[in-house]
């Protein structure tokens, strides 16, 4: 096929020779590492497989625990209780679906020969903070990234604009997930604000941050690729549609998929995406964030595992993003072909309250091509996403008007 490339299989892309039955001696287990709603979605993707699933999170009942075979509460940055966690479970396969998690222990994980972390351990660590994974684009593969700085202190940060970076900018925690703790910085008044913010969203304390120049872009994509073994046995590289979104505070709260581009620039985008997954390795799908203007594109940040703006997937394509990544990392075939121009559109809480209720459901669901995903996390927050409307339509702009008047029609109620 024209978007695939075939690349030599390394020792850890050995893909399991057959499945199982679950809760039984020949069960096929996987590890999910992070069981909120994306994981959740992968969870349900592998169990239609025939795959045991275990999920894993740091709060009781997340999204994934309520559908797995089993589940534990534990904090996945405690190495030595994730390796007992794992040497008591003995999953073959480990799928990180967060930033927190500690990665060095999964590096000894594999190393030992106790799973196989998907994509691989290396690509875990790479891409657990955005140091890792930018100086490897940027320094190692030499792909076009925004001018960065990595701080420590907000001097270092201060000093950092002051030398070059300039304004505006953006500051980001080096881990955080979904845009939380990012601030655009349009002048000095913004600094303290920016450091502050992006303190409180790590996803891990970690008092490190990357600033980066701001790119003059016309848009951002999302472009999701798959590495999975094809007929001949060694690993393929395939591309589905380019997804466009929306980011409000550092949130996706609308996507859409196809995105337009030209050709020229998709053709980039998609070299960019094929050598920073072929040098992280292994197989799965990966969310390949890219800025975009005219044929120019510039890469932005990369995850090894499906993607928030993704949720699209679920209506515009015959197989979504979490089916792509449950074929490949059992190294099934998949195929990433586009179904209907679709778009999805998030779900708030709306309010800090816990088992809340939603009101309005049949309404949404009467929206011509809509669907739902209702999260089930057991708390709300205001701004929590607590669920997604998807929709397809005869174009992007039909989809994007049904899926935001489903998830509009969506009440989250305090019971």
């Amino acid at each position: 096929m024209p978007n695939a490339s075939p690349a030599a299989i390394g020792p850890r892309n050995n893909p399991i020779d057959a499945i199982g039955t679950p809760l039984s001696p020949s069960a096929t287990r996987v590890m999910l590492l992070g069981a909120g709603e994306l994981g959740k979605e992968v969870i349900i993707a592998l169990q239609r497989l025939g795959v045991e699933t275990i999920a894993v999170d740091r709060y009781p009942d997340a999204p994934g625990m309520q559908v797995a075979h089993r589940s534990h509460v534990m904090a996945m940055t405690d190495g030595a209780a994730l390796r007992a966690l794992v040497e008591v479970e003995k999953p073959q396969l480990i799928v990180p679906e967060i930033e927190a998690i500690a990665t060095e222990m999964l590096l000894e994980i594999e190393r030992d020969g106790l799973a196989e972390v998907i994509p691989t351990a290396r690509a875990t660590n790479l891409t657990m903070n955005r140091e890792g994974i930018r100086r490897l684009v940027a320094e190692e593969l030499g792909l076009p990234t925004s001018p960065y700085a990595f701080c420590d202190s907000l001097d270092s940060l201060q000093k950092a604009i002051d030398g070059g970076i300039g304004y505006p900018c953006l500051v980001k925690p080096t881990m955080s997930s979904s845009g939380k703790g990012q601030s655009l910085l349009r002048g000095p008044d913004d600094v303290a604000k920016a450091w502050d913010y992006a303190m409180q969203g790590g996803r891990v304390a970690q008092g490190r941050i990357i600033v980066e120049g701001f790119i003059d872009f016309e848009y951002e994509i999302t472009l999701l690729t798959v590495r999975a073994v094809g007929e001949s046995g060694e690993i393929e590289t395939h591309f589905c549609e380019p997804v466009g979104h929306v980011q409000v505070s550092g949130d996706y709260v609308e996507s859409w998929q196809p995105q337009a581009m030209s050709p020229v620039a998709l053709e980039k985008s998609r070299a960019i995406a094929k050598a920073v997954t072929e040098s992280l390795g292994g197989r799965g799908l990966f969310g390949v964030e890219l800025f975009v203007r005219g044929d120019q594109v510039w890469f932005s940040e990369v995850s090894p595992r499906p993607h928030d703006t993704g949720l699209v997937t679920l209506a515009s394509q015959r197989f979504s993003e979490f089916e792509l990544h449950a074929r490949a990392i059992l190294g099934l075939p998949v195929d990433v072909s586009l179904r209907a121009p679709g778009a999805s559109a998030v779900i708030y809480g709306g309010a800090d309250a816990k088992g809340i209720a939603f009101e309005g459901v049949a309404d949404a669901l009467r929206v011509p091509g809509a669907d739902l995903r209702l999260f089930g996390k057991p708390e709300s927050f205001k701004k929590r996403r607590m669920g997604v409307a998807v929709a397809t339509g005869v174009d992007i702009d039909e989809a994007r008007s049904r899926a935001r008047l489903a998830a509009g029609k969506v009440r989250p109620v305090a019971k």
